[in-house]
C-alpha cells in the first residue's frame, strides 16, 4: 500500500493535502506538520470504510487489574551508579529514555560510559558522528575494548531493519534529530520528521522489548527542541544541566513512569568522562578559613532523598541608571526580583537605587523554593557590607508577607550541615520541633527581618 502525507494543524487537528504557513481552519500561524497516512480507496465513503472495518475487527478481551500480573520490572544496570539512581534502578527493557542537554554538557559521553557497561548488548545508532569519531571518543573513556556495536545510519527504515536483525538489548539513539522517515518530504529535525521517527521507534521498543535511548537537542530556552509531544511518547525524560565551562554536571529526571522524579545524579566531567560525585556537598563548597566574605551565604536543598550544599554570592551596588539591574546566575530573576522587593518592604532594606547581582556558584541551577531564605540574606549581607557569621547556613522559603515558611526535609538538612560543621543553622519554625532540634545551633525564626538580624549579628 502506498505512503501519502497530508499536513495536520497542531492546534485545531485540521488536515491539508498541501502546507500552508497559516492554517485554514484556525489562523495559526507555522503549525502545519507533515504527518504520513496510508492510501485507502478514496471512491469508497466513509461509512463504507467503517462497515468494513466493523467486519475484519473482533472485539478485544478486556481484564480486571487484579487479574494482571504486576511483578516488579527487570532491569539492566548501566553501570553508573547516579544514571541507575536518576532512572530508579536501572534501565527497564521496552521503554523509550529521552535525554535532553545543551551542547558539551556531556550527554554523549555519559552513554558511551553506559555501552562500555553493557557491551555485546548494545548498539549505537549514531546520526552525527562517524564509526571513526566514535572509537577516538570510545578509546578516550577506555570502552573502545567493550564490545558495543556501532551503526553509522539516519534511514529509519534501515535503523529498524538493523535492529530487528542484531536484536540488542539497548539501543542509543544520538541524536533523534537526525533522522528521518523516507516518506515525508521534511528536512531531519522538523517537527515532522522528529513526531514520526520517534513514534516508529517507540513502536519498535515495545513489540521488541528493546530498551531505546534517544539523545535530544534543546532550544536556547534549554527545553528540549521538537514537538512537545515527543516528551509525552516517551516513558522518561532526563535532562542534563551544567555550564559547559564548569565541571559539575546534575542529572535530572523530569519524567518517569518506572520510577521517582526527585532522585538526581552528580557528575565531575573529566578528561576520563564523567565521574559520580557521591558528596557533592564538599564538591561545591569553598574552602574558605573563617568568616566568609560579604555577600556569600551557604544553603541547603534537598535534591529528590539527598541533601546537597550549596554558596549563593550576591553583590549589591549603587545603580547610575534610572532602573536598577537585577542579574541573576543560576537562579530565577523573577525570585530574585521579588526577594528584592519583600526585602525593601518588609526588612526595611533600601534597593530602590541599587543594582543586584545574584549567583549560585558551581554551574548549579538552583530550583528549590529552600533557597529564597539563602538568595535574600546573600542580598541583604551584601547590602550591608556585613558577613554572615562563620559556620553558619541557612535553608527556608520566603513569602510576599515576609515570613519564613516550613520546608519539607529539615531533619535531613539539619544533619547534613552539622556533618559539614555548621553550627549556626537559621531555618524556619518548625511543625515538629524534633525534626529539626536535635542539638543547640538552630535558630528557628518566623519573618524575614528576623532571620536578617540573626545572620548578620
Amino acid at each position: 500500500m502506498a505512503a501519502k502525507t497530508h499536513y495536520v494543524c497542531t492546534s485545531c487537528g485540521r488536515a491539508e493535502p498541501k502546507w500552508h504557513g497559516r492554517c485554514p481552519g484556525c489562523g495559526a500561524w507555522s503549525t502545519m506538520v507533515e504527518e504520513v497516512r496510508r492510501d485507502v480507496r478514496e471512491a469508497a465513503g466513509f461509512a463504507a470504510r467503517v462497515a468494513e472495518a466493523g467486519k475484519k475487527a473482533a472485539a478485544a478481551r478486556t481484564l480486571t487489574l487484579d487479574s494482571v500480573e504486576a511483578d516488579s520490572e527487570r532491569r539492566l544496570s548501566t553501570g553508573v551508579g547516579e544514571l541507575d539512581r536518576v532512572l530508579g534502578g536501572g534501565v527497564v527493557p521496552g521503554s523509550l529514555v529521552l535525554v535532553g542537554g545543551e551542547p558539551g554538557v556531556g550527554k554523549s559521553t555519559l552513554l558511551l560510559q553506559m555501552m562500555g557497561h553493557l557491551g555485546e548488548r548494545c548498539l549505537m545508532v549514531s546520526g552525527e558522528e562517524s564509526p571513526r569519531q566514535v572509537a577516538l571518543s570510545a578509546r578516550r573513556l577506555g570502552v573502545a575494548e567493550a564490545g558495543f556495536r556501532v551503526l553509522s545510519e539516519t534511514d529509519v527504515d534501515v535503523i529498524e531493519a538493523t535492529i530487528v536483525e542484531e536484536r540488542p538489548e539497548v539501543v542509543v539513539v544520538d541524536s533523534i534529530q537526525t533522522l528521518y522517515v523516507p516518506e515525508l518530504s521534511g528536512a531531519p529535525g522538523s517537527v515532522g520528521q522528529v513526531r514520526e521517527s520517534a513514534a516508529r521507534l517507540m513502536r519498535l521498543a515495545k513489540s521488541r522489548s528493546v530498551a531505546v535511548v534517544l539523545v535530544g537537542h534543546v532550544t536556547k530556552e534549554g527545553s528540549i527542541a521538537g514537538p512537545r509531544v515527543l516528551e509525552h511518547m516517551v516513558d522518561t525524560v532526563l535532562q542534563f544541566e551544567g555550564d559547559r565551562y564548569q565541571a559539575f554536571r546534575v542529572l535530572r529526571a523530569l519524567k518517569n513512569r518506572f520510577g521517582s522524579t526527585n532522585e538526581v545524579g552528580v557528575f565531575e566531567m573529566t578528561g576520563r568522562g564523567m565521574e559520580e560525585v557521591e558528596d557533592p556537598s564538599s564538591f561545591l563548597l569553598s574552602n574558605r578559613e573563617g568568616k566568609p566574605p560579604p555577600g556569600v551565604v551557604t544553603v541547603c536543598l534537598l535534591e529528590g532523598t539527598r541533601p546537597m550544599l550549596v554558596e549563593i554570592e550576591s553583590l549589591v551596588a549603587p545603580s547610575p541608571l534610572a532602573v536598577p539591574r537585577r542579574v541573576a546566575n543560576g537562579v530565577d530573576a523573577g525570585r530574585v526580583n521579588m526577594l528584592c522587593a519583600v526585602l525593601r518592604r518588609r526588612a526595611g532594606l533600601r534597593l530602590g537605587d541599587h543594582d543586584v547581582y545574584v549567583n549560585v556558584t558551581g554551574g548549579v541551577r538552583v530550583e528549590e523554593p529552600a533557597a529564597d531564605l539563602g538568595v535574600a540574606l546573600a542580598i541583604a549581607s551584601a547590602f550591608r557590607d556585613r558577613a554572615v557569621q562563620a559556620r553558619s547556613a541557612c535553608f527556608g522559603e520566603v513569602g510576599l508577607t515576609g515570613d519564613v515558611r516550613f520546608v519539607s526535609g529539615a531533619g535531613r538538612r539539619v544533619r547534613e550541615l552539622r556533618k559539614m560543621g555548621f553550627r549556626r543553622i537559621i531555618s524556619p519554625r518548625s511543625r515538629w520541633k524534633e525534626r529539626t532540634r536535635d542539638g543547640a545551633g538552630v535558630i528557628e525564626v518566623r519573618t524575614l527581618g528576623e532571620a536578617v538580624e540573626a545572620a548578620l549579628e
